[in-house]
This record gives structure tokens, sequence and C-alpha cells, in this order.
């Protein structure tokens, strides 16, 4: 590594260590190193969380674990529902993908999952993706911001 470089390093750091004062940053596979921002509030999530509970926790689980063996098809050659809670493949996946997917439901042959949007607005949609995306440990939504933002 050469000195510019080391520079920078040690000035991203020292922004980081003065901006988060007393506050220890949260290190990730990102990067810079530090765990990206979770850009919602508590509103947003209270409201994901209740819809969660009345329209998905039915199938993907009360805490968003999903079907316990859902990567095995069923006999009809579909999948069970998935974990959403980050031990899954949901976050292999943009906001526009997850959107999409529980806006007009899986793909044929794909999943049982119905298509939602004539049940959930747009903004109903978007606080459930943000309530599960909640649940994801750091290193998992790290990964994903890095890949989607």
């Amino acid at each position: 590594m050469n000195y510019k470089i080391h520079s920078w390093v040690f000035i991203i750091g020292l922004i980081a260590l003065v901006a988060g004062c007393d506050q220890k940053p949260k290190l990730s596979s990102s990067s810079t190193g530090l765990m990206p921002p979770r850009i919602y509030d508590a509103q947003q999530l209270a409201l994901g969380k209740q819809l969660f509970g009345e329209h998905c926790a039915g199938c993907h689980g009360d805490n968003a674990q999903g079907a316990a063996h859902w990567q095995q098809p069923n006999s009809d050659g579909t999948y069970p529902p998935p974990p959403l809670d980050g031990s899954g493949h949901a976050w292999h996946h943009s906001t526009g993908t997850l959107f999409e997917v529980i806006s007009n439901g899986s793909q044929p042959g794909r999943g049982n999952m119905p298509a939602w949007k004539d049940r959930l607005n747009e903004e109903q949609i978007i606080a459930v993706i943000v309530w599960f995306q909640s649940l994801w440990p750091d290193p998992v939504y790290a990964a994903w911001y890095e890949s989607y933002q």
C-alpha cells in the first residue's frame, strides 16, 4: 500500500472517529470498513412489522424465518417460503426486485407467493421490506448495501 492510500485511510478513519464521538463504528465487509446506514424511521418499521404479521407471517413465519426446508422443492416443484431474516437469499436481491416479487407474486413454477399489489400500496410494501431488512445481521445488510446502493 502506498503513502497516499495510507493517508486517505487515516483521514477517513479520523473523520469516522470524530463523527461517532464515543461510539465505536460497526465493522462490515464493505470497502470502507464502516457499517452502511440503515435509513428508515420507527413509524415505518412499526407499519412494516404490523403488515408483515398480518399478511406475510402465515407463510414466512413470525420472525421471517421461512419454512424449515425452504431450499427443497415441494412435490409440485415449487419452493416453500424462504426466510427473509437475512439467513436466506432475499439479501441477494435489490429493493426493486423484492418490491416486484411482493407486488406480483412469485414466478410461475417457482413458489406460491400471491401478488400483493391489489391489497398493499407502494408505501406499505416498502415498509414490509424495510422491516424484514431490519432483521438482517450487520454483515448481511452491508453486503446487500454494497451490491445494490
